[in-house]
C-alpha cells in the first residue's frame, strides 16, 4: 500500500476508535501549557493527545452577539472574508448596517485557493483571512487543515442547539445540499422507476442496461466518489439491499488485483463501484445539459442522470419533465455541507465569530444572513429556520450525513479503482 495512504489508514483508524466516545466538549487549557499546546484544535488535543469530534465549545461559544461586537470594535475594524459563494457579497451590506464601524470585505474564491491562501498566509505569518467558507466532502479540510492549525472552529452554541449533533461532527454548517438522480416524469408519470442504487445498473431479461445513464465524470468529482466510498464502508447495507430486492444473496465479480493495496474481498460496496464503472454512461461537465438528457428521453428509451439538487428548477424556468429520485435504499446520497471556519491567527476573532453568527441567522434565526444562501437545492440545517424553497423538508429525501473519517482512510484507493476500472469498460 502507498505510504500516504497506509499512514491515514492508521491516523483515521486510531481516531476513530477513541472519538466514537466523545461527544461535545469544553476546551480546558491544561494547567502550565504553552499557547501551542492549549491551541484549538478540532480532531485532537495536543495538550493531551485525545482526539474527537464536534461540537467543541470553547470560550468563544457562549458570547452572545452583543459581546462579540463590544470586542470587534476594538481589534482591527476589517473582516476578510474567504468565500467560495458570490452570494457571500450579499451579506456585507446587511451586516454592516447592523454592526456600524466593522467593514467586510469578501474574496470571491474556489475551494482549492480558500484553503491554499489560507495556508500560504499561515505559513508566512501574514494571516489576511478572518473567515472561511469552504466544502468538506472527503476530510482532507478536516484532517489536514484543522490539524496543521491553519484554522479553527467556532461553534456558538445556543445556535448549535438548533443543529442535529450528526451535523456538527466535523464543521460549524452553513447549509447543505445533495445530489440526486433525476427521472423523466412523462416517461414515468406513475412517479420514480427506481428505489434502490442497484436498480440505476440493472439490466433486463436480454442483458441490456435498463436506462441511459448520463452524470459527471465520477473521478472527477470529488463528492460522488466520496459517496461511492461510504457504500464501500457501509457494504453490509448494500449487501442487505441487494438481498431485499432480488431475494438472492449478491455474487461478487470483481477482481481486487492490479492495485498497490489491499482490495477488501467480497464487500458489496467494492461490488458496486465495479459494476457501475462497467456500466454504458454519457459524461457531461454541465449539469442544465444532464437534467435535459433526461426531459428528452421516453418511455421507450428511459435515461437517469446524476445531478446537483438545484437542478430542479428547469422543471419550473425551463417547463422540464423532470423531477428527483428520493429515498433510494440504502440511502439516497450524503449531505454536501458548506461549513464556516475562523483563520488561525485571525486579526478580527471576535469580528469573525460575530459574522458567522450573522450569516448563520443569529440567536432566533432572523438575522437575515441565511436569506442570500437560500435557494432551490440548498438546505438549512437550523430546526428553527423554515425552508420555503424546496419541494420537499431535507429529512424526507433519504440523504444522511457525510462520515468524513471513514471516507478518507480509503478515498485515495476508491479513486484509483474507480480510474483502473473505468478504463476497462468496453462501453467507453
Amino acid at each position: 500500500m502507498k505510504m500516504k495512504k497506509f499512514l491515514a489508514l492508521l491516523l483515521t483508524a486510531a481516531m476513530a476508535l477513541s472519538l466514537a466516545a466523545c461527544g461535545a466538549k469544553e476546551k480546558q487549557p491544561s494547567e502550565g501549557g504553552t499557547e501551542d499546546e492549549n491551541a484549538l484544535h478540532l480532531g485532537y488535543d495536543p495538550a493531551t493527545g485525545e482526539e474527537f469530534y464536534g461540537p467543541y465549545y470553547d470560550e468563544w461559544s457562549d458570547m452572545t452577539d452583543e459581546e462579540l461586537y463590544e470586542l470587534a470594535k476594538q481589534e482591527d475594524a476589517t473582516i476578510n472574508v474567504y468565500a467560495t459563494s458570490s452570494k457571500m457579497l450579499k451579506e456585507e451590506e446587511p451586516f454592516e448596517e447592523m454592526y456600524p464601524g466593522l467593514d467586510v470585505v469578501v474574496s470571491d474564491l474556489d475551494s482549492d485557493e480558500v484553503l491554499s491562501k489560507a495556508q500560504i498566509e499561515n505559513e508566512t505569518g501574514n494571516i489576511t483571512a478572518d473567515v472561511l467558507q469552504t466544502k468538506d466532502v472527503n476530510g482532507s479540510v478536516f484532517f489536514e487543515y484543522y490539524n496543521q492549525g491553519i484554522i479553527e472552529p467556532f461553534y456558538p452554541k445556543d445556535i448549535c442547539a438548533h443543529i442535529a449533533e450528526e451535523n456538527l461532527k466535523y464543521s460549524y454548517p452553513l447549509y447543505s445540499s445533495q445530489a440526486f438522480w433525476y427521472y423523466n416524469t412523462k416517461a414515468f408519470p406513475d412517479g420514480q422507476p427506481i428505489s434502490s442504487w442497484w436498480q440505476i445498473i440493472e439490466k433486463d431479461e436480454s442483458g441490456n442496461q435498463k436506462y441511459r445513464l448520463y452524470t459527471k465524470e465520477i473521478g472527477q468529482e470529488s463528492a460522488y466518489l466520496s459517496l461511492f466510498a461510504s457504500f464501500i464502508n457501509h457494504a453490509d447495507e448494500m449487501a442487505a439491499d441487494y438481498k431485499a430486492l432480488y431475494g438472492t444473496d449478491l455474487e461478487y465479480t470483481y477482481d481486487p488485483s492490479g492495485f498497490s493495496f489491499e482490495v477488501p474481498e467480497n464487500n458489496a460496496g467494492v461490488e458496486y463501484l465495479w459494476r457501475f464503472s462497467q456500466a454504458k454512461m454519457t459524461f457531461i461537465g454541465d449539469g442544465d445539459e444532464l437534467v435535459l438528457a433526461v426531459h428528452n428521453s421516453t418511455a421507450e428509451d428511459p435515461a437517469l442522470c446524476l445531478a446537483s439538487a438545484g437542478k430542479i428548477e428547469n422543471q419550473e424556468e425551463s417547463g422540464y419533465d423532470i423531477a428527483w429520485c428520493i429515498n433510494l435504499t440504502p440511502y439516497t446520497a450524503l449531505l454536501n455541507t458548506e461549513s464556516l471556519f475562523v483563520a488561525k491567527g485571525s486579526n478580527s476573532p471576535a469580528g469573525a465569530r460575530l459574522f458567522i453568527r450573522f450569516i448563520t441567522g443569529g440567536t432566533d434565526g432572523e438575522s437575515g444572513g441565511l436569506k442570500a444562501f437560500t435557494k432551490v437545492g440548498n438546505w438549512p440545517l437550523r430546526d428553527d429556520v423554515e425552508d420555503k424553497k424546496n419541494p420537499a423538508k431535507l429529512s424526507e429525501l433519504g440523504a444522511r450525513a457525510n462520515d468524513l473519517d471513514a471516507i478518507y482512510a480509503i478515498y485515495p484507493d476508491v479513486q484509483d479503482m474507480w480510474t483502473l476500472w473505468l478504463n476497462q469498460n468496453p462501453n467507453m
